[in-house]
């Protein structure tokens, strides 16, 4: 997408994701499901998120990456529209951000938050909404600092085959 905020030469950028750096994307996944205490993710995971990416005309997912100067991809952030039943229309929901530990505290979260907020606006969405484990205090001081706002809810799942 055009509108990602500019890159100033030799600082990190926000960029999207291609097919060459889905290993990458699944090495990080399975990075952020072993920090937030869940299982691993698939084996296929890059193959799947291939087809979500960039199958059709409009893929369901977005995948943006968080580059330092030289290349490295140190984080990620997932989105996906969905539909608001309440407000009926479409809002970016924000499925996972992600840095490596090592490049923590630079800068990086809010680059690609800023890059999903510039997603969601080049939508037209008019709103961003994410989740992050109660436990998670250093996630939480951070979206409260970029002016987020806490939802109280308990999220559940349910295996469709039982």
């Amino acid at each position: 997408m055009d509108d990602l905020p500019d890159a100033v030469p030799g600082a990190p950028l926000v960029r999207h994701a291609t097919c060459a750096d889905l290993p990458r994307v699944a090495e990080l996944a399975a990075q952020h499901a072993q920090y937030e205490r869940a299982a691993p993710p698939v084996a296929d995971l890059a193959d799947r998120l291939a087809g979500l990416l960039f199958d059709g005309p409009a893929p369901r997912l977005v995948c943006l990456l968080a580059e330092l100067p030289g290349g490295e991809v140190a984080g990620y952030a997932t989105c996906a529209p969905v539909l608001s039943t309440w407000d009926g229309r479409d809002y970016l929901h924000l499925d996972c951000l992600f840095l490596a530990p090592a490049h923590r505290g630079l800068g990086l979260g809010a680059l690609l938050m800023d890059a999903v907020v510039a997603e969601a606006a080049g939508r037209g969405m008019a709103e961003v909404q994410w989740q992050t484990p109660a436990w998670n205090e250093g996630a939480i001081r951070f979206y409260d600092r970029l002016g987020g706002r806490a939802m109280e809810k308990v999220r559940y799942s349910l295996p469709v085959s039982r």
